[in-house]
């Protein structure tokens, strides 16, 4: 089942246009990967999910992106209640400069979800695998934490406001192989609830957490396929060449 379906998106910064004619269905449940060498439009792509796109002047899409049937460039669109539904994980942690309980707990006081809150905040951080690690620190500064735990700490911040889809750019680059490794079981424990959509260069990785794949070059998804599909037979040379690493 399609959880967000795009629709031949055009996206432009001013006159630049740097996505064209991008379609693709996401399934719901399901990690998605994309794929592709540096400026090819990936990460543009997935700030048009949770249009975070719109805080650049002069950016702008054509086409039509809908989550469960809803026009997310509908006028008068709720960006608020978007960003909730839609969660963002970005390449480098980002926990805000507070203790590890009030940051967790930022988004729900935010939106006025008070009732139970401590709950909520253990069950987040459950979720992210990270409670018994810091359940004896959590009033501690976030930032205390070594950059895995950081990085778990701002996905248990995201799902502290119970989205329905996260959104990952590049969540690993900056950390170590284990803590890599953490953030893959992570990410394939949550895909159990939620649709994951997440951007990375490391397609060692996309090949082993996503269920499907998308190839991005030059502002173009060229191919979007069942992972092993893609890795083991794409229907375009340019995947194939970029998959076996011959460029990109």
């Amino acid at each position: 089942m399609s959880k967000i379906s795009v629709q031949n998106l055009d996206f432009f910064y001013g006159s630049k246009q740097v996505l064209s004619q991008v379609s693709m269905e996401i399934a719901e449940r399901e990690i998605t990967a994309l794929i592709g060498p540096s400026g090819c439009g990936k990460s543009t792509f997935l700030r048009c999910l949770n249009r975070m796109n719109d805080t650049i002047p002069g950016a702008r899409a054509v086409g039509r992106l809908l989550l469960d049937g809803q026009d997310l460039y509908a006028p008068g669109l709720d960006l608020t209640h978007l960003r909730r539904r839609v969660g963002m994980v970005f390449q480098k942690p980002n926990p805000f400069p507070q203790s590890v309980y009030d940051n967790v707990a930022f988004g729900p006081r935010v939106l006025g979800l008070r009732r139970n809150l401590t709950e909520r905040v253990e069950e987040s951080l459950q979720a992210a695998t990270l409670w018994d690690e810091v359940k004896d620190q959590l009033h501690q500064p976030a930032l205390n934490l070594s950059l895995g735990q950081q990085q778990r700490l701002c996905i248990a911040r995201v799902l502290a406001v119970e989205p329905e889809v996260i959104l990952m750019d590049e969540p690993c680059s900056a950390l170590d192989p284990l803590a890599t490794l953490k953030i893959e079981e992570l990410m394939r424990a949550l895909r159990e609830r939620y649709t994951i959509v997440i951007v990375t260069h490391n397609m060692q990785q996309a090949s082993r957490v996503s269920d499907r794949t998308g190839l991005f070059w030059l502002g173009e998804l060229v191919e979007f396929d069942v992972t092993n599909t893609i890795f083991t037979r794409p229907r375009h040379e340019i995947t194939e060449n970029y998959v076996s690493g011959r460029f990109g």
